[in-house]
């Protein structure tokens, strides 16, 4: 019991560490914030079909990644709301091989969009409305589309074929 506390804990602490390598190298190429955000990090959300220490992995792992690149404090704390809702979604849809990877885009298309309009003040006017919600679901959501459903999707199918050599004692 103890071992299998101590592999979730470490499983946990590697998620984290390689979410914030990969969103600050990202960064480098302003893509891991803004209207436009193409956050390759968020291709690991789709860990919890493989493990639920994924779910704080993936939490604590955005949080520091958001503070380390100087994000707003409601991105900071919004941000990582979306990321853990989006892994419990993908840990409970983890018998759904495609299912699994909708969450994370689901979560982030509803609460990020929110976060750039209020947090950072983007608006993006047509016609003299503002229609900054709806734009940025459609930029928010393609970006996790591509991170999540494809780029997740090619990790997942990579590490189906090691699971049981990475992700040992799991379901």
């Amino acid at each position: 019991m103890r071992d299998k506390k101590v592999l979730l804990i470490v499983q946990a602490a590697m998620i984290a560490a390689v979410y914030v390598v990969l969103t600050y190298f990202i960064s480098a190429f302003n893509l891991a914030s803004g209207a436009i955000q193409v956050r390759i990090s968020e291709a690991l959300t789709i860990l919890p079909y493989f493990t639920p220490a994924a779910i704080p992995g993936l939490s604590i792992g955005c949080l520091l990644a958001n503070l380390l690149t100087g994000a707003a404090i409601y991105d900071v704390v919004f941000g990582s709301l979306a990321t853990l809702l989006g892994a419990i979604g993908t840990y409970l849809l983890r018998k759904h091989k495609f299912l699994c990877t909708l969450p994370p885009v689901v979560a982030n298309m509803l609460i990020i969009p929110f976060v750039l309009r209020y947090a950072y003040g983007l608006v993006m006017e047509f016609g003299g409305h503002d229609l900054s919600i709806p734009f940025y679901m459609l930029t928010v959501g393609a970006g996790e589309i591509i991170c999540c459903c494809i780029l997740g999707m090619i990790l997942l199918n990579a590490l189906a074929k090691v699971r049981g050599a990475i992700f040992k004692n799991e379901e």
